[in-house]
């Protein structure tokens, strides 16, 4: 849940970028949509932890920011799968137009894709679905994900690829 909450930060991070660079209805439209969808599951992620006594922030040091320039996210990116590279990052801030709008659709779904690579290994962790919180929750998660990857790869003209195993 904590990792998960910071693989949503970076989401809404790129959806705050959308009003200055492109003026594409829809890529504004999704945005909005995962704008307030990551906003609703990082709230519930909290309350889950704060329910438990568990920290909000993962406990290594260095992890709040997703883009401090010159710092090495590789470990990061093995903890959370999908995550933009702080060069990712700075390209998506840079672009406009039609430019911005391919950066950052290819860049969410990279970034959904990482977040049902954690859903999968959260199933496939013995006892962790169990939880029925849990459990509806990141099935929720997967397939809200699944949907978006589809959606974002019709807008970029691509045949959606991603199915539901």
């Amino acid at each position: 849940m904590q990792g998960m909450i910071m693989h949503h930060a970076q989401a809404v991070e790129m959806t705050a970028l959308i009003e200055a660079r492109t003026k594409n209805k829809n890529i504004r439209l999704l945005g909005a949509r995962i704008s307030q969808s990551q906003f609703d599951e990082m709230n519930f992620m909290r309350r889950w932890l704060e329910a438990r006594g568990e920290p909000v922030s993962p406990p290594m040091p260095g992890m709040a920011s997703t883009h401090v320039p010159g710092h090495d996210m590789s470990s990061h990116h093995m903890m959370m799968p999908g995550m933009l590279t702080a060069k990712q990052i700075d390209a998506l801030k840079k672009a406009k137009g039609a430019e911005f709008d391919s950066l950052f659709l290819r860049g969410m779904i990279q970034h959904h894709q990482g977040a049902l690579i954690m859903v999968k290994d959260l199933f496939d962790t013995a006892g962790a679905g169990q939880d029925a919180e849990v459990f509806n929750f990141a099935s929720d998660v997967d397939s809200g994900q699944r949907a978006e990857i589809n959606a974002m790869q019709n807008m970029l003209g691509e045949k959606p690829v991603l199915e539901k195993p």
